[in-house]
């Protein structure tokens, strides 16, 4: 129960922060976003420096997401990204340390393009015309309520493990709980905007799987690298990474189900 009132703790001093700045948009989101990821890069880069990742050229390639989506669109945020490659083949190439090149530029391609465009979709949901403030919110708000409720309602009544191999701590229970508060909450947010209605139950659907598999998809890499948590700034929350790894699957999906359905 510690643990539980360690991560309510952290979420009540830094949720207000963060859906202020997203209401705010702007550079302020962007200025956000960039800390975020900086910080997630470097705790995963850290946990992976066995596989020798070029650091410099993942934060490049992170940050020229971010700014490219601000400064344009989703074309601009692909260019921005792709500053990754020259610069992990130039910092590949005047590099002593005895790694596979093939290796170690992987390795800063994944967590650019996880971490980098995961986060730069927040900014083009942001900037969406007329309802980017709703959309964002709606996000922020459903996976929190995806996360919490899954985590309270495993801790609760779990009994049935989901994926014993990548992350054994969680179950279907509390999957089921949370699925469910993902979606009421998605509902709720979006009821008297243009995406209320069977538009809002699509999105909180989709953004309750997304966000499901992206938590999924960070437990798989922590376990290939021989690590439980990605830090510990976030005391009962672990690192930033372990923060926002539901986001970085369930931003790009809350944009595209919003692009599809209206």
């Amino acid at each position: 129960m510690t643990n539980l009132f360690t991560r309510l703790a952290v979420v009540v001093a830094g949720l207000p922060i963060v859906l202020g700045v997203a209401w705010q948009g702007g550079w302020f989101l962007v200025i956000l976003a960039l800390v975020a990821a900086l910080v997630a890069l470097h705790e995963l880069y850290r946990m992976a420096r066995s596989l020798r990742p070029l650091v410099l050229a993942g934060y490049g390639g992170a940050a020229g997401a971010l700014l490219g989506a601000q400064l344009g669109d989703a074309q601009w945020m692909i260019g921005g990204f792709m500053l990754v490659f020259p610069l992990a083949f130039l910092f590949a190439a005047v590099s002593e340390v005895r790694q596979s090149t093939t290796v170690a530029v992987a390795t800063t391609v994944l967590g650019a393009a996880w971490i980098g465009l995961g986060l730069a979709h927040l900014v083009l949901l942001r900037a969406l015309p007329e309802a980017g403030t709703d959309a964002i919110l709606a996000l922020l708000l459903t996976v929190f309520a995806t996360d919490t409720l899954a985590y309270v309602g495993g801790r609760l009544a779990g009994r049935h493990r989901m994926s014993p191999v990548m992350s054994p701590g969680k179950t279907w229970e509390g999957f089921v709980v949370g699925a469910l508060a993902g979606v009421a909450t998605a509902f709720l947010v979006l009821y008297e905007t243009e995406y209320g209605g069977s538009t809002s139950i699509a999105f909180g659907i989709t953004v309750v799987l997304a966000a499901t598999i992206g938590d999924l998809f960070e437990s798989l890499v922590k376990r290939d690298l021989g690590t439980k948590d990605t830090g510990r700034i976030l005391l009962g929350h672990g690192g930033v990474l372990d923060r926002i790894d539901s986001l970085l699957f369930a931003a790009p999906a809350a944009l595209y189900v919003l692009l599809a359905l209206t």
